[in-house]
């Protein structure tokens, strides 16, 4: 496979749109140019926060106590303007990073890969998911991989995710509470359990849907974070 070389900052060319700086020390790229995203370390998170809920915290925080870190991984199953966008987590990262570095890591980032999207903007996305990844990892902040699919992304909505890892799914767009949906879910959640063979899966949502509950009959582990919508914590309290 091609290696990507990063030559530095062009004077004529702004490098925000695919942030070269972010994957300039990879030394590891998959099919279609996808960086490798390794986690520092495989863990569990003790649980898990969204970045709106992050950003919450970080503001009641910061002014008490500069250093303060919290257990939490910081997930983005949010819609996408939550996150991206001029002011988002990729155009303006460094900004990001002030707030994620107070945190125990981070699921990388769920940017949308809609069926009606353009396909070259789904492989965009999942380009940025791996590049912001690694990136963290590289600040050392730990980076869990978060698996997202379409219909026609197959080919390489799995790329740049290394094998018998922990992989992390939102379960709330997926819109599994409506049968009609269930089937193609299942058949792309089967075709990613072959394809990275994963030894845990994080789910954030509801699990309770047999699709999930086979999966421990494989030997995989499966592991629940209710959402929002479920649940309702005050995030407001002093750090831990």
């Amino acid at each position: 496979m091609k290696k990507i070389r990063y030559s530095g900052i062009r004077p004529s060319l702004m490098d925000i749109w695919w942030n070269a700086v972010m994957v300039k020390d990879c030394k590891e790229w998959d099919d279609y140019n996808i960086p490798f995203c390794r986690p520092l370390k495989e863990e569990v998170p003790e649980g898990l926060i969204t970045w709106k809920e992050a950003k919450h915290i970080f503001k009641e925080n910061i002014r008490k106590n500069k250093g303060f870190k919290r257990n939490e991984y910081i997930c983005f199953y949010l819609d996408d303007f939550l996150f991206d966008g001029i002011n988002g987590i990729w155009f303006a990262y460094n900004k990001a990073y002030e707030i994620i570095k107070h945190f125990a890591g981070i699921i990388t980032p769920d940017f949308s890969t809609f069926a009606d999207f353009p396909l070259p903007l789904k492989w965009w996305n999942t380009y940025r998911m791996r590049a912001f990844g690694f990136w963290c990892s590289t600040m050392g902040i730990n980076a869990i991989n978060n698996v997202r699919w379409s219909k026609d992304t197959l080919d390489i909505c799995f790329k740049g995710i290394p094998k018998n890892s922990i992989v992390a799914i939102g379960a709330v767009a997926s819109r599994l509470k409506y049968l009609k949906n269930r089937a193609d879910f299942e058949e792309y959640l089967i075709r990613m359990i072959e394809e990275l063979q994963p030894h845990t899966i994080l789910i954030y949502g509801s699990s309770n849907y047999n699709c999930f509950k086979s999966l421990w009959t494989c030997g995989i582990k499966i592991v629940t974070y209710p959402s929002r919508r479920n649940i309702k914590k005050d995030y407001s309290g002093d750090a831990r």
